[in-house]
């Protein structure tokens, strides 16, 4: 079996144990988490980061907030608050950037893994540097297009290769938009309480898309989404309402 989750930012591993156990999930299956582990809660999704990259059977696609990480691995050097002061202004204007975003409880993890262990520290970085923007899926008769924020300035015939990073990365879809025929498109980024209340932690699908951010970065809880049936997984309980629009 498939799942996708997305937008974690920091959700306690433990308790995403408990949502991998509430679907099943097994060595046997595979999970693509649709970018933004990190930030915001937690210890930054540090953790997260380092079991993911234990596990073969588990994909990380770039999210937004792993974009701005990467743009900050000069931090690697000097990850002490005092070094901060010697920066140009092209790298504090990355490092604002980033904290201006949640990154405050990422940078103090970030700290006792490199006092810990700086190997690890650093194979981190490598392991972000290599996440795909986007993963196209077949499973049996349906197409999937993975991404991190479904596809800014969309036209049916474009080519993905044409897209540029910040058009899977930073894109804010309307409810209204359309995506591709043949191939239904998945992704997070937009909190779907953003649509309204109504949306609150549940995912929206659309004739051609699906948001399953379900709002972990505002003190929420994540889903599962099982592509193989289109069968969600939620760890509270779900709203009797249709998220069909």
């Amino acid at each position: 079996m498939i799942y996708v989750t997305s937008d974690l930012h920091g959700y306690p591993l433990s308790s995403f144990m408990d949502l991998l156990h509430l679907a099943n999930f097994s060595s046997q299956d595979e999970l693509f988490i649709l970018g933004d582990v990190i930030d915001r809660n937690g210890d930054g999704g540090i953790s997260l980061l380092l079991w993911i990259m234990q596990h073969r059977n588990i994909h990380l696609i770039m999210g937004n907030h792993e974009d701005m990480m990467l743009k900050c691995a000069f931090l690697l050097d000097d990850i002490s608050e005092a070094a901060y002061m010697q920066y140009d202004s092209a790298r504090m204007d990355l490092l604002t950037t980033w904290l201006d975003n949640g990154a405050e409880v990422t940078l103090n993890s970030l700290r006792m893994l490199k006092l810990r262990d700086p190997h690890k520290a650093y194979e981190l970085f490598r392991f972000l540097s290599k996440a795909k923007y986007y993963k196209v899926l077949r499973i049996g008769s349906k197409s999937f297009l993975l991404t991190h924020s479904g596809l800014r300035h969309f036209e049916p015939g474009k080519p993905l290769s044409s897209y540029t990073k910040d058009d899977f990365i930073w894109n804010r879809p309307l409810l209204t938009d359309s995506y591709f025929a043949d191939i239904f498109t998945v992704f997070g980024h937009t909190p779907t309480a953003y649509y309204g209340m109504e949306y609150r932690d549940r995912m929206i699908m659309t004739r051609t898309f699906a948001d399953i951010d379900t709002g972990a970065s505002m003190g929420g809880c994540p889903m599962l989404l099982r592509l193989n049936d289109f069968t969600p997984f939620y760890l509270t309980e779900e709203p009797d309402d249709s998220s069909v629009t």
